[in-house]
């Protein structure tokens, strides 16, 4: 489980030299449970993109984070429902660090599977492959999967899109068992009503920070029209910005309010 902070230092993330997500200086501590929100385009996929290692930083860095240790979660949209293989094999892809591409997995591991899966419901359906499952089940399937890569920390990009209520209930628990564990756990979300309920931290993101701290405090109405206001007035085309050299992270990162 990780024993230092998350820091987030004038990160700049885009794509082709052109900035999604500007000068973010940020502090996470162990054990967190942060929700990501912000109007759509506003970067926040592009920022777990970032954190999971996939896209390089334009600028800044990102401090106490092995990417060893770090599990990520895509949009629903990304991943390919028609592989033909069976839910408890797509489960098991979890152990992969264990066993390595082609490794078999033995009695011990294969237990760890079947509880994996009875922990989010599934424990019926290790057998049917994954075109016969419903989005809900799906998703419980991916979540299955996470719980064995034992990561010390977990970036989930809107993990209940197209998952009914009952299901959304449940694997929030599952994400709050995460982090009794000592994991942390980043999320991005677009209700946020449920990040009001259950969340301990929310960033709201407009290409910048807008707003850090607890939901209460970062989801205001002010806050949230400055959000969309960021956002509408951002230019796709516009060249690499380069943060002052005397910004510190409260002039340059999200404002606590």
């Amino acid at each position: 489980m990780p024993s230092s902070s998350l820091v987030l230092e004038n990160l700049t993330l885009g794509y082709e030299r052109h900035p999604a997500v500007h000068h973010l200086h940020l502090r996470i501590e162990p054990a967190s449970l942060v929700a990501i929100v912000g109007p759509n385009g506003a970067g926040k996929s592009t920022l777990l993109k970032g954190l999971a290692g996939l896209l390089p930083p334009l600028q800044g860095r990102i401090h106490g984070l092995d990417h060893e240790r770090v599990a990520y979660l895509p949009q629903l949209s990304a991943i390919d429902r028609g592989f033909p293989i069976c839910v408890f094999d797509m489960v098991a892809m979890g152990l992969w660090r264990e066993v390595g591409a082609l490794g078999r997995i033995d009695k011990g591991q294969r237990e760890r599977c079947n509880a994996a899966l009875a922990a989010v419901g599934l424990d019926e359906f290790g057998h049917r492959t994954l075109d016969t499952l419903s989005g809900g089940q799906f998703q419980r399937a991916l979540f299955a999967r996470l719980m064995l890569q034992n990561a010390s920390v977990l970036l989930l990009d809107e993990p209940f899109a197209a998952v009914d209520e009952r299901t959304t209930t449940e694997l929030v628990g599952v994400l709050k068992t995460w982090q009794r564990e000592g994991r942390t756990v980043i999320t991005v979300l677009h209700d946020l009503d449920l990040v009001r309920r259950h969340f301990e931290q929310a960033l709201l993101l407009a290409r910048e920070a807008i707003a850090w701290g607890a939901p209460s405090e970062v989801l205001v109405s002010a806050h949230l029209a400055q959000a969309r206001q960021l956002h509408e007035a951002f230019d796709d085309d516009a060249p690499l910005c380069v943060a002052p050299r005397s910004a510190t992270a409260t002039e340059q990162g999200a404002r606590r309010t």
